[in-house]
């Protein structure tokens, strides 16, 4: 049997483990969804959110993008942030990068990817913006891990900067937004510690919306 195959018998298996467990687990899923949370991470197959959250299906609304990033004009993801905002109880927004990302690996070291350049320069930007302080770092590693770090923390303003986002946080629906990092190389979710109402409140004339 190919691994095509296989994914069909994956997935009698799957069902057969969720029946057992609950047998009405699929009529629960038909009812409808109420996840808590939106996860904005990356595309990278090794970064599951669910599984790394702990989460079952139906508790996590998900976006991913090649390097998490939160485009002000991407119609993709900001219609995933209105319809979190609008149409769901969307309570916590998390925007989670990953150590070893490709995509801030090929922001620091540029070169023709095609199609890819103009996404790309989303991360490069960010590069620019923190450019002292990742220039100052010698190590190449370390300086991928910041870069990875500080594109979290831009791309959570730039969700602050929505509409719907500022809507529902003053409305007292949203409980914050907030920027993580997981760790491939053992499985550690780190939280930032993004203060995102701070760094709002000091921009307020140029981003909170009237």
């Amino acid at each position: 049997m190919d691994r095509y195959q296989q994914v069909f018998e994956n997935n009698k298996k799957w069902i057969k483990e969720k029946t057992s467990a609950d047998k009405d687990y699929f009529k629960k899923m038909e009812g409808g969804q109420k996840p808590e949370f939106l996860f904005i991470g990356c595309s990278d197959s090794r970064v599951p959110a669910n599984e790394i959250m702990g989460l079952s299906s139906g508790e996590v609304f998900v976006h991913r993008n090649i390097a998490n990033v939160v485009s002000n004009i991407d119609i993709n993801v900001q219609s995933v942030i209105e319809y979190a905002m609008e149409h769901l109880p969307i309570k916590y927004i998390v925007v989670c990068g990953h150590y070893g990302c490709g995509g801030i690996k090929a922001a620091m070291h540029p070169s023709d990817l095609g199609l890819l350049n103009g996404w790309l320069r989303n991360i490069s930007d960010v590069y620019r913006t923190h450019f002292d302080e990742l220039t100052a770092i010698t190590d190449a590693g370390e300086r991928h891990k910041r870069l990875v770090e500080v594109n979290v923390i831009e791309q959570c303003l730039n969700v602050a900067k929505s509409a719907a986002v500022q809507k529902a946080y003053w409305g007292g629906k949203l409980a914050g937004i907030y920027g993580w990092v997981y760790d491939v190389g053992c499985g550690e979710l780190i939280d930032l510690k993004v203060n995102i109402r701070e760094v709002a409140d000091k921009f307020r004339e140029i981003y909170i919306l009237k």
